[in-house]
């Protein structure tokens, strides 16, 4: 639902790509200090701060359920801290989590003094109403499934309906490993320094493969078969979805493109999207044939190639952070 991506700036701006559930990339760029006048607005004590951390050093999260929806993704319950219950999309393309302003009231968020976050999309429609938080717990599933990070935190007025947040399980479950198991509709948990993924135990007819990142964040890429990176993006509706440069580099061909409608992005500003037909993308020997692909003709020339649940969805996909590779497993 959420995705971000490029550059960095003496710790002083970071541009984010994200894709929401149905279908359109955006990018948030933050401006300030990261974390000025933190602890002064949280209001926290270090004991139940430590409380926490010693929870959940001591036990993995329990795996959860997540239900997919047409509109808005994969959806869990979510409580921070302890209030809820929400509902969230878990997006491995957020590169943060992200949250309304009834949930930042309802859960007692802080909000980071003088922080101010401006996201646009690829409609070119604006929104500069978006402010850095901090929250101190995050659970899914149950109340007390506390996970083991929080990572940036946005409050946005901009998410769709009906939807209370984003969770970026590349930035909440750190430093633990995640399967996302698309054919079960579950997400669990791993410690990667005991049961890491190695290149060598590839599963039949699937495939290990190098986490590459933007340098930003933790959003997870892989290496296309001509060297180009696509953007792993569960919050995507979209299979296969790119620019025209991008399709030109593929060799993939955009005949009788079909527009679609009611594609829009974070800032709600209408994107141009166009289905074409099926195309096969390789991932290192991974072969993905047919899949439903989109032409993207006004996304920015430096905007990711994305794989979304459409391509997805036959996988069950474990994301190591400290090894750095992710494992395609068909179900």
């Amino acid at each position: 639902m959420i995705k971000f991506a490029s550059a960095f700036l003496l710790a002083l701006s970071v541009t984010i790509w994200a894709v929401p559930a149905h279908g359109t990339a955006h990018f948030i760029s933050r401006w300030g200090h990261r974390l000025t006048g933190v602890l002064n607005s949280l209001h926290l004590t270090h004991s139940s701060q430590n409380t926490r951390r010693r929870a959940t050093a001591r036990t993995l999260p329990t795996p959860v359920r997540f239900r997919e929806d047409e509109a808005h993704g994969l959806l869990v319950k979510t409580w921070v801290n302890d209030a809820g219950t929400f509902t969230f999309a878990i997006d491995t393309g957020a590169g943060a989590s992200i949250i309304s302003p009834r949930v930042a009231r309802e859960a007692g968020v802080g909000i980071v003094a003088n922080s101010s976050i401006s996201i646009s999309g690829l409609s070119a429609q604006r929104s500069s109403n978006g402010r850095e938080a901090v929250i101190r717990t995050l659970a899914i599933g149950q109340p007390e499934n506390y996970l083991p990070s929080k990572g940036l935190v946005i409050v946005s007025e901009n998410l769709p309906d009906g939807l209370d947040g984003v969770l970026d399980p590349a930035e909440c479950y750190w430093p633990l490993g995640f399967t996302l198991d698309f054919p079960a509709g579950e997400i669990s948990a791993f410690e990667p320094r005991q049961t890491p993924l190695r290149r060598a135990d590839a599963p039949p007819d699937g495939a290990v493969v190098s986490w590459l990142t933007d340098g930003t964040s933790r959003r997870p890429y892989v290496a296309l078969a001509n060297g180009r990176r696509a953007l792993i993006d569960s919050g995507s509706g979209f299979g296969l979805a790119l620019s025209l440069s991008a399709a030109r580099a593929l060799d993939i061909d955009p005949v009788n493109a079909r527009e679609r409608e009611g594609v829009r992005d974070l800032a709600r500003g209408q994107i141009s999207a166009q289905r074409i037909a099926p195309a096969t993308v390789q991932i290192g020997p991974l072969v993905l044939r047919r899949v439903p692909t989109d032409l993207l003709p006004s996304a920015p020339a430096n905007a990711p190639v994305l794989l979304g649940r459409d391509a997805l969805r036959p996988f069950q996909l474990s994301f190591d952070p400290i090894n750095k590779l992710i494992r395609f497993a068909p179900q």
